[in-house]
């Protein structure tokens, strides 16, 4: 039997998450449907540069990248975190399908209570351009479901569904075993957007002096030397791989600004497959399936202090991260929902 028609369409341009989670998917994704991959070219980014990532797995993969086609036509087409949307007019191409999936990278509700994004305006733009049998939303993880039926609870539907499934991301790095010496080695990973980081207080309280190591990466806003802070070591974002920089660290602290969250936290699954705990707040914890250690930015220091001195402790939360994730965001999951969307 023929393989169904599979398009995916996003803006290749995100430098974080987004990007990453796509790539993990299109080797997947090209050997269960017959697949295609679109570029938008939205006002939310300048220049036709593809996050590396993502250029890579094409490569990889032998896809090209159709920048902005006339019309998208296949089975089931995967639209990509509509938020890239949020600045433009109108929709350049036109989609006909069965299924029209928009996989929602961001959460439509900021704590608050407010719009994550202008996510009227960015559905509206898929649904003039689509001719589809289904409209579908699929969430990311529990809490970026939550969010899109807190939106749905004061805003029309206009035909969109929510999908029962989540849309994982394909986390399957290699898990590494936790440390038995666990040290007060602090990190934080995020790329470089201002609603990534908390206030200059609360980074201060995360990454004290008296920390053995305080690693940031991705943290472009805090590079400035009227900062002041000669304990920290802060490089760019992209200065350096992923498991070179978690290698120095044993704990992943990572507080955002108050009024923003994580939808699935990329970062901490990376950190906690490299064996690190990882320290957050409630929210953004849950990605890990009760492994992260939830705290206010003002309490990192006695937890930190806590597992230095209990070993066990400190593996047993890694080790309960990385069996959640191994459950809930394997390429086998992913295939699993995948089947589901194109049967």
């Amino acid at each position: 039997m023929a393989k169904p028609k599979l398009a995916y369409v996003i803006d290749p341009r995100f430098p974080g998450g987004t990007s990453a989670a796509v790539a993990r998917e299109l080797p997947h994704a090209a050997e269960i449907g017959h697949l295609s991959v679109h570029a938008l070219e939205t006002k939310m980014f300048k220049g036709r540069d593809a996050a590396p990532v993502l250029t890579t797995a094409l490569d990889d993969l032998g896809l090209p990248l159709t920048w902005e086609p006339p019309a998208i036509e296949a089975d089931v087409v995967v639209v990509h975190n509509p938020s890239c949307l949020k600045f433009n007019d109108t929709f350049a191409s036109r989609i006909v399908c069965r299924k029209l999936i928009v996989v929602t990278h961001e959460n439509f509700v900021r704590p608050g209570g407010v719009d994550g994004f202008d996510v009227a305006r960015c559905l509206g733009h898929l649904d003039r351009c689509a001719v589809a049998v289904e409209k579908i939303l699929a969430p990311i993880s529990d809490h970026n479901r939550a969010c899109i039926e807190a939106w749905f609870a004061n805003n029309d539907r206009g035909g969109w569904t929510l999908d029962a499934a989540n849309w994982p991301n394909i986390c399957d790095f290699e898990a590494i075993a936790p440390t038995a010496t666990p040290r007060d080695r602090r990190g934080r990973h995020s790329r470089p957007g201002l609603e990534k980081f908390p206030s200059l207080a609360d980074l201060d309280a995360c990454f004290p002096p008296h920390a053995e190591a305080n690693i940031l990466l991705g943290a472009d806003p805090l590079l400035d030397p009227a900062l002041e802070r000669p304990h920290w070591t802060v490089h760019p974002f992209q200065a350096m791989s992923v498991a070179d920089y978690l290698s120095q660290i044993d704990f992943l602290v990572y507080f955002t600004a108050p009024t923003w969250r994580e939808s699935f936290g990329r970062v901490l699954a990376e950190a906690s497959f490299a064996g690190k705990a990882v320290l957050t707040d409630a929210d953004t914890a849950a990605s890990l399936g009760g492994g992260a250690i939830v705290v206010r930015p003002d309490e990192v220091d006695a937890a930190i202090t806590c597992l230095c001195a209990d070993p066990k402790a400190y593996a047993d939360a890694v080790k309960t991260s990385q069996s959640h994730l191994a459950k809930h965001n394997s390429a086998a999951a992913f295939r699993s929902v995948l089947d589901a969307a194109l049967a």
